[in-house]
């Protein structure tokens, strides 16, 4: 007969089992809020959707998930406001091989990052160069010194490993409080193409800008200035139809044009113009393609990397002005470990069997003991 021991250890035992059982890695999931609720509300918000592959899944050792994950995300969402496709891939590591580099350019993406040391054919490799969003990892010196004209790349991601990764709320309110151009990889590198592109012309007392139709996968405006010693007397669209006017307080790409000191700056849609009615004409002006919108000093975006679940990803985020690129990575679902249910039933029925027995024998102790304590009679 067992011991009253070796029955408490078997007990043990049935309750530690499913704890310490496995998960199974099995198929792959959807993240239904890019669809639902949040996807749109990231899109209004100007962000901007890209691939990162699949979860626990090696692109440079696999690279069929760099075609599959761009067909997942396109059935879920729209790449940005601008385009449908999308164009920018983040590869984990410092290198990118021929081979998927080629893979990448056939899928149609045009952009990596962000940790890239190489420069793989075909593709412009954007830098972490402004640090992380996680709480106390800030490097507050590189984003006070950030080059003029420039893009900064800012770290983020919502969980590693089951574990919560804590935002930093103080440069978060820092961020949203400087004069900087709050974009995405995307739009930053579509919006210098398209600025290239304006086309500049003159008829009687009227400059003409004309940014041609684009045969790109995304519809991005650019922007140009135009310095003038005559005062612009009206902007009108090619339809004849007032051009709208921007705020010098403006952060997020929009098309429309504004005075400055000298002279005046237009954001311009492809396959669209602008004309310029000056009230006289001088005999010179200058123009120029600018490289980031509204005149701002740089160009800021948080790229959101492995993003498994965009809700979790932007829930810190939902009344920030900031600009996210998010590298969407499509989920794996663990599978229905069968051996759990057996090991229920197992528990159902061992428990209170084990239980019984161990009554049993303490009742068998106590009417041994009881026997054994009786007095005798003289």
């Amino acid at each position: 007969m067992p011991s009253r021991k070796a029955l408490s250890l078997l007990l043990v035992s049935v309750f530690l089992i499913p704890i310490i059982s496995p998960s199974v890695a099995g198929e792959w999931s959807d993240d239904g809020w890019l669809t639902n609720l949040i996807g749109p509300e990231r899109m209004e918000n100007g962000d901007e959707f890209g691939c990162h592959g699949f979860e626990g899944i090696d692109t440079l050792e696999e690279n069929w998930v760099i075609e599959a994950c761009k067909e997942y995300l396109v059935s879920h969402t729209d790449s940005s406001r601008w385009g449908k496709d999308p164009i920018s891939f983040g590869i984990t590591g410092d290198y990118v091989d021929n081979q998927t580099a080629l893979a990448l350019v056939n899928s149609g993406f045009l952009i990596t990052g962000d940790m890239i040391q190489n420069d793989p054919e075909g593709l412009a490799v954007f830098s972490r160069n402004g640090g992380s969003l996680e709480k106390n990892s800030a490097n507050m010196e590189l984003l006070e010194s950030a080059e003029e004209d420039s893009l900064v790349s800012i770290w983020w991601r919502a969980r590693v490993d089951d574990i919560k990764v804590r935002e930093d709320k103080e440069l978060m309110a820092w961020l949203e409080e400087q004069d900087v151009w709050f974009t995405t990889w995307g739009e930053w590198y579509f919006h210098e193409i398209s600025s290239e592109n304006i086309e500049v012309n003159t008829q009687e007392n009227k400059i003409i800008f004309s940014n041609p139709q684009s045969s790109n996968s995304w519809d991005v405006p650019g922007s140009i200035t135009l310095e003038i010693d005559g005062n612009i007397i009206e902007v009108n669209d090619g339809r004849g139809e007032q051009f709208p006017d921007l705020s010098i307080t403006e952060r997020k790409l929009k098309h429309g044009w504004r005075t400055y000191e000298n002279g005046a700056l237009f954001t311009i849609m492809p396959g669209s113009s602008v004309e310029v009615t000056i009230d006289d004409m001088p005999d010179e002006f200058s123009y120029s393609p600018l490289p980031t919108f509204n005149d701002l000093h740089h160009a800021i975006t948080v790229v959101g990397h492995h993003t498994t679940n965009l809700f979790q990803w932007s829930s810190d985020y939902q009344e920030s002005i900031l600009t996210f690129t998010w590298l969407v990575e499509r989920p794996s679902i663990e599978d229905i470990n069968w051996s759990l249910p057996i090991i229920a039933l197992s528990v159902l029925i061992a428990v209170p069997v084990i239980v019984k027995r161990i009554v049993e024998m303490d009742d068998l102790e106590s009417v041994s003991y009881t026997h054994l304590t009786l007095p005798t009679k003289a």
